[in-house]
């Protein structure tokens, strides 16, 4: 039986100087996507992707674009090489909803890159506007979360994996989160290394903006179902897609349930597209024995189309 691919798109976060440089100089698929992001973006992103410094890619409206096209190339080199395969979800964590958005064909490649640099901008500036931080919260039950989330008043960000949990909000609040962690028995506590309170109430303005510039772009239901970080299930109408991102800046991103949506769906092979593998091992925290590639270079990529024309032979 043919397995059921689901497509999974990087975070921000997973960025790395050079990513998609060794992809955009062996394939043209890639090198053309990059070249038309520069254009659409009147600014040479690729060489900030490829070339850095980290600090200036980490910048919040420079890395949102660059993994944004990242996972597209990924993406378009592994349809050039295997032909075209049947895909029976798709989704992303956080910008990378964004991603899955453009790769099932709800928005263009340019209308979801300028999008996607103008939620970057918005959310850098949101930041610079507040005080905020974030942080992991490791081997707790996530009712234990929520009540010291409620205690301390800082904002449920991500429910990444089971005992995986993020919490953003008021940089004091947040340290104070991390100070009382282990009574309510919770493992770890780390305060993660962002410029703010991505998903929480300090992203009002910027929700708010992307609300704005989404009811300006031309949208259509996706060829495939994309699953929601708001809801965790597949959206069902346009107006569901423009709520959905634009609530998504500031609402819970429900990675656990998104995923826990594809395992029900069917779904047997996983296709993670972007840097690192980040996905890959929130999925096996997950599901322990979940079936996924992650690509991200040449290396990963070719492994990836070997596996995946085995799967397309087989099911013809």
């Amino acid at each position: 039986m043919p397995k059921k691919i689901a497509l999974l798109f990087s975070g921000q976060g997973a960025q790395t100087v050079g990513m998609g440089h060794d992809l955009a100089a062996e394939f043209p698929e890639a090198a053309d996507l990059f070249r038309r992001a520069d254009a659409t973006l009147g600014r040479n992103l690729s060489e900030i992707a490829w070339q850095g410094p980290i600090e200036e890619l980490t910048r919040t409206s420079n890395c949102q674009p660059a993994l944004y096209v990242h996972g597209l190339a990924c993406l378009g080199v592994l349809r050039e090489i295997v032909g075209e395969f049947p895909v029976a979800a798709v989704g992303g964590l956080s910008l990378g909803e964004w991603t899955a958005h453009a790769a099932a064909g709800t928005f263009s490649f340019a209308d979801g890159l300028r999008l996607v640099e103008q939620r970057g901008r918005f959310m850098e500036t949101a930041c610079e506007a507040s005080a905020g931080a974030m942080a992991a919260m490791v081997g707790g039950e996530e009712a234990a979360v929520r009540a010291l989330a409620a205690q301390v008043d800082v904002d449920m960000a991500n429910l990444n994996a089971p005992g995986q949990i993020v919490l953003s909000g008021d940089r004091a609040k947040i340290e104070e989160a991390v100070a009382q962690a282990k009574d309510h028995g919770i493992r770890r506590a780390t305060l993660l290394n962002v410029a703010g309170a991505y998903h929480s109430r300090l992203m009002e303005s910027a929700q708010r903006a992307v609300g704005d510039a989404l009811a300006k772009v031309e949208l259509r239901m996706p060829d495939s179902p994309v699953i929601s970080n708001v809801t965790g299930a597949a959206v069902t109408s346009v107006a569901e897609i423009r709520l959905t991102l634009r609530d998504q800046v500031t609402s819970t991103v429900r990675w656990t349930e998104c995923l826990e949506t594809m395992l029900e769906m069917g779904c047997d092979l996983f296709l993670e597209l972007g840097p690192g593998a980040v996905l890959a091992g929130l999925l096996r925290r997950t599901r322990k024995d979940a079936d996924i590639l992650s690509v991200a270079d040449v290396a990963s990529l070719q492994s990836a189309a070997t596996r995946l024309r085995d799967e397309v032979c087989h099911s013809q």
